[in-house]
């Protein structure tokens, strides 16, 4: 990269020309360089969150400086010709949008500060990015993410038209790693309490959350509750609790576990989701039903898009990349609506994409 850098000159239509996709979400912002005529990468880098709703404006400023400092020597920022960033909380559909017009001052902020050209700045959503990372850079189509949160868009000219849910952890966000992580908690709750199914979940998100080891339930569940068949109605329906586990130690489980799960942010119920996808793994009936529903939800997010038969989804999120626990399931759903994924890992190859295309114009 240095030797590229060093001796090449910037020249708005020439080899020497750079620029810069930023993909900025709400736990980090990274961002990458890139040559302007073939979208070669030159460079990555990452700063801190870049949430343009949640992030305060000065850190903002602060975090995304820290990313392109990295990214761009000091030798090669007067190539650059264009930057684009997509920003969680914003969005290309409206500059007005209160997220678009803050993240557009903090990007040109940054910009300014380290003496890189501004005077080609785009601004859009980091599912917009997303989209536009698919190969070909599409500019119409579905977008469905599936993470953390979790959100369906209609993507028209390479602005967002239409979502569906996005709503946050307290209001919707359905199907994703928070869904899943607290259905996780809500299951190992109601088995305690004697309303829910037996679940290896209890126990191991009892240990995650570091709980007592006298506590936990021990020993291993029923036969139905690994993918057998349930027993008749009166014969052997789920229990409260296994084996061992008595009413005296499941009050001390929910004694211990509420408050371990209140003390932090709620949205760090994500991080049981990983624990649900390796139950499911394992045959526990429990799981296997909290990863059906989620594909259910995603699928009905989908729905409300009204898809046309072979539009293209472009989707992004550790739920449905190739390893994704949600992949499998959802893509069988999809297929008999005569849709199939095309999943892309991050918005920074899109956000390169929209920068190259803005030069271009």
């Amino acid at each position: 990269m240095g030797n590229y850098l060093n001796h090449e000159s910037r020249d708005s239509g020439g080899p020497g020309a750079l620029v810069v996709g930023l993909d900025a979400g709400g736990t980090r912002t990274r961002a990458v360089l890139a040559t302007a005529a073939d979208g070669r990468v030159l460079g990555e880098s990452t700063g801190g969150p870049g949430n343009a709703m949640t992030v305060p404006a000065a850190q903002l400023a602060d975090h995304l400086t820290e990313a392109l400092a990295q990214v761009a020597p000091e030798s090669a920022r007067a190539r650059v010709v264009a930057v684009t960033g997509g920003f969680a909380g914003a969005t290309a559909a409206s500059a007005e949008d209160p997220g678009t017009l803050k993240a557009r001052a903090a990007l040109t902020e940054a910009l300014d500060r380290l003496g890189i050209p501004s005077d080609r700045v785009g601004v859009c959503s980091d599912i917009e990015a997303a989209f536009a990372a698919a190969p070909g850079t599409p500019s119409d189509g579905l977008a469905l993410v599936a993470g953390t949160g979790a959100v369906a868009m209609r993507i028209a000219a390479r602005h967002a038209t239409t979502t569906v849910d996005g709503d946050g952890w307290l209001l919707g966000d359905e199907g994703s790693g928070f869904w899943i992580g607290r259905s996780a908690v809500r299951a190992a709750l109601r088995m305690a309490d004697g309303r829910g199914r037996p679940t290896v979940l209890a126990a191991w998100v009892g240990g995650t959350l570091g709980l007592p080891v006298d506590v936990l339930p021990k020993g291993g569940l029923p036969s139905y509750d690994r993918g057998g068949t349930v027993p008749p109605s009166g014969t052997g329906t789920p229990t409260p609790g296994v084996p061992g586990w008595e009413r005296a130690r499941r009050e001390d489980f929910r004694r211990h576990l509420l408050p371990a799960v209140m003390a932090d942010p709620p949205i760090r119920l994500a991080r049981f989701a990983p624990l649900v996808a390796e139950a499911a793994a394992e045959k526990d009936a429990v799981a296997v039903t909290i990863l059906a529903e989620a594909a259910d939800h995603l699928l009905e997010a989908v729905r409300a898009l009204e898809p046309r038969p072979g539009e293209r989804i472009v989707a992004t999120g550790g739920l449905l990349g190739p390893r994704g626990p949600l992949t499998a399931p959802l893509a069988e759903r999809l297929h008999s609506h005569g849709l199939s994924l095309d999943w892309v890992a991050d918005g920074c190859p899109g956000a390169v994409a929209l920068a190259r295309l803005a030069h271009r114009s």
